[in-house]
């Protein structure tokens, strides 16, 4: 299968952030990259979607932390984010409304911040300011293991991290770190929350996590005007720009190998050779469908079956006729037993008082939905597949109990306006969008998921890994800087091999003798 122009063509698998970002800082090198695609469209879950009616809807993330890393990656390729993406900073970031009692306007105006705090715990609100300071030196100190790869145990002894360990506190969970600053159970779930956006618990997430609470109020929380899809479709304006060949409706099949080496896909039935593979997908239904078990010997099967993953979520997207008040951009509605919440969801327990977030991104972009109309994202936290929760039977009903609950936010008339609806369980996560268990954050963070530990950038010879289930983990912003280490190593290895040396330990064991 192999020849000179074969050898150096790059193919990614899946046109998801990971593999767009991939996509355009191999191609910056000159290097021939086609990306596979499954869907008719680029972003994966980051895409937007146009409803019947013309109501609009990000399928999977609704908002933009951090722009600078992707921003670094469009100067890399000659070209400015803000040319094929307009992104409008959101003040408030959102509204947290605590069933208990009490809200949250939450502000990067930190004045107004502490104002908002202090209506509900005056000592806790002349924290903010030592809080956050603090979190800048923790991002800092962690910031060149973020942007570290993991390829090997001595990694997890590098400069950078002894560096870091003084500050990562990592046997402390994020809701205890919190104490340290906040006594109030409401506070610490304002800068707390923010771990479901790993799809864990703020009591079991590590407290290295608080950075996320800390990136929002000193960066910024943006909304890409016309959906995060936009910034999908940037990216992929950029990567065609620069020869990228993007193949819409071409799922891979599998990754083809020749002596425990990968050396194409296959793909409708076509063989395609390529020098390197980029598998940009959910990791567990990836790995399962597209490499054999011999060739990943560190997360074979039975791995895979007993890994840690992230929770799940029970989705409605709403096209409304009408307005819907005051809503926000982003509520929402934290229960009024949050912890009890969160543990039924660790358990295996579909909880009848769940948290709610409502996403109006009319509130700032009328472009999502028709004049006159409302396009509303509704999304609750559930567990993922492994509880056995029966869907089928149980959807309809949990449908009438998100309703129920966004009538604590005001919206308590809307079922009658519904023109449009999508309803999405764990269910359809696994088996329309591809989502290993339905767990729609990938693999958990938990310690034992974390740096050398989750799946590495480099994942066999001649096969690399980028998405939220490798490291350094979920989220757009930290998917983006994923997406520079696995290039940086495909480039070390290319250059290792034109100088006559793979440079590369071994990284397929013998099946009888791989690790854990």
């Amino acid at each position: 299968m192999s020849n000179p122009s074969a050898s150096s063509r790059v193919a990614v698998v899946g046109a998801g952030p990971g593999g767009l970002a991939a996509a355009m800082l191999l191609a910056k090198e000159g290097i021939p990259v086609t990306i596979f695609e499954r869907e008719a469209a680029v972003g994966g879950r980051t895409r937007t979607i146009t409803a019947p009616g013309g109501y609009k809807f990000d399928i999977g993330p609704t908002f933009f932390l951090y722009p600078r890393i992707l921003k670094n990656i469009f100067e890399a390729c000659g070209e400015r984010l803000e040319d094929h993406v307009a992104m409008q900073r959101l003040d408030p970031q959102y509204h947290l409304v605590f069933e208990g009692g009490g809200e949250i306007r939450a502000t990067a105006d930190l004045t107004r911040l502490e104002q908002e705090i202090a209506r509900l715990a005056p000592q806790d609100a002349r924290n903010v300011r030592r809080f956050l300071e603090d979190n800048r030196g923790k991002l800092e100190a962690f910031r060149p293991v973020l942007e570290q790869a993991f390829s090997s145990p001595a990694d997890l002894v590098s400069p950078a991290m002894i560096a870091a360990l003084p500050k990562l506190r990592p046997f402390s969970s994020v809701d205890k770190d919190l104490r340290r600053y906040f006594s109030d159970p409401r506070v610490r779930l304002a800068f707390s929350f923010q771990t479901k956006y790993l799809g864990m618990s703020p009591f079991q997430c590590p407290s290295l996590f608080t950075i996320l609470s800390f990136l929002e109020y000193e960066h910024g929380v943006y909304h890409p005007i016309g959906g995060c899809g936009a910034v999908s479709e940037g990216m992929a304006a950029v990567a065609r720009k620069m020869g990228v060949d993007i193949r819409l409706n071409t799922p891979v099949d599998r990754i083809l190998y020749e002596n425990g080496e990968a050396v194409g896909i296959e793909a409708g039935g076509e063989r395609v050779p390529a020098g390197s593979i980029v598998v940009n997908g959910d990791f567990g239904h990836a790995m399962r469908r597209l490499v054999p078990e011999a060739m990943r010997p560190r997360w074979r099967d039975r791995k895979l079956d007993r890994a840690k993953l992230s929770c799940s979520t029970f989705m409605l997207y709403l096209g409304i006729e009408g307005g819907v008040g005051d809503l926000a951009h982003h509520t929402i509605l934290l229960s009024r037993d949050y912890e009890r919440n969160i543990r039924e969801i660790t358990e295996g327990t579909l909880s009848e008082e769940p948290s709610v977030y409502v996403q109006h991104g009319g509130a700032t972009d009328p472009s999502l939905a028709p004049e006159g109309h409302t396009s509303l994202y509704v999304l609750v936290p559930v567990p993922n597949l492994r509880c056995g929760i029966d869907w089928a039977r149980e959807a309809p009903r949990y449908r009438r109990i998100v309703l129920e609950r966004l009538k604590r936010l005001g919206l308590g008339d809307i079922e009658s306006r519904i023109r449009f609806e999508r309803m999405v369980t764990p269910t359809h996560w696994q088996d329309e969008f591809a989502v290993f268990e339905g767990a729609t954050f990938n693999l958990a963070h938990n310690l034992t998921q974390m740096l050398y530990f989750r799946p590495n950038n480099r994942f066999g010879r001649n096969v690399y890994l980028v998405g939220g289930g490798t490291h350094p983990g979920s989220g757009l912003p930290v998917i983006y800087e994923g997406a520079r280490i696995t290039t940086r190593l495909l480039l070390e290895d290319r250059e290792r091999r034109r100088a006559g040396d793979t440079g590369q330990e071994p990284l397929l064991a013998p099946v009888g003798e791989a690790t854990l």
